[in-house]
């Protein structure tokens, strides 16, 4: 199934949306809850999985769809819009958090992208998104992404999001890369990903990077992320007022302060 050919414009820095341009009869899928808005002529529909099922899998093929996005942790469930008037029109599509959208064309990476299970944010209708399972258990359970990874595949746009900034690595063969676990956004399939001990017991327990590095080996293409949401949800926490109503300044005399103001 060809993939619908579609327009897009980004918009923002740190807090994007993407804007794609439809034509008549053409559709784009995405992660419920990820609309913005959409324009007059646009129809939107609930689908199980991602609709690359309908033509010629029947009930099972759509059961088998939405079943692999369960693994995930996703739901059950992905949103089609379609452009039903006679003319363009527009749909956008909002970041969950702080960070950058990446548009990838799927033909100029061998119409296979391998990425973190949370950073799909839409796709051109014949898009697949499937599971990629890690050959090395290894890898499964120590690469701060799960055992299980998404699988893109197809011949048309699909839209990731990630934290902070994303850099994009053209890598060499036989270069090696070694990354944060949590900072890996997406990479080729032809790049070789496996899970390497930080390989010295002082710097694990007391460097305060983690025991596991990310070990990627060209050649390929790898997009990685400045601030994966995780980290920035244990600043946020490790800051959040504890219970029974005390509170972090930014001193110790400020935060004495407001805690007696408040009583």
């Amino acid at each position: 199934m060809r993939a619908h050919e579609v327009d897009y414009k980004l918009y923002g820095d740190d807090l994007q949306f993407v804007e794609i341009e439809l034509d008549p009869g053409e559709s784009v899928i995405a992660e419920a809850g990820a609309m913005m808005y959409m324009e007059d002529g646009i129809q939107m529909e609930t689908i199980f999985g991602d609709g690359t099922q309908h033509a010629n899998g029947g009930l099972m093929g759509k059961f088998l769809s939405a079943g692999k996005r369960v693994v995930t942790g996703e739901s059950l469930f992905m949103t089609l819009f379609g452009n039903g008037g006679g003319g363009k029109s527009h749909v956008a599509f909002a970041a969950p958090y702080p960070g950058k959208i990446v548009a990838v064309d799927l033909m100029n990476v061998q119409q296979e992208l391998i990425c973190q299970k949370d950073a799909f944010l839409c796709a051109a209708k014949g898009v697949a998104v499937d599971i990629a399972f890690q050959k090395k258990l290894g890898t499964g359970f120590f690469g701060g992404e799960g055992f299980i990874m998404q699988r893109l595949k197809g011949d048309g746009m699909a839209f990731l999001h990630a934290g902070g900034t994303i850099v994009k690595r053209e890598m060499r063969a036989g270069e090696t890369l070694r990354v944060d676990t949590g900072c890996l956004v997406a990479l080729t399939g032809d790049v070789n990903y496996d899970i390497e001990f930080v390989g010295n017991v002082k710097s694990a327990l007391f460097g305060g990077e983690g025991l596991f590095f990310a070990t990627l080996r060209g050649p390929g293409t790898v997009w990685l992320q400045s601030l994966p949401f995780s980290r920035m949800a244990d600043r946020i926490i490790a800051h959040a007022p504890k219970s029974g109503g005390s509170r972090k300044g930014e001193g110790s005399l400020l935060g004495a302060l407001g805690d007696m103001i408040d009583g």
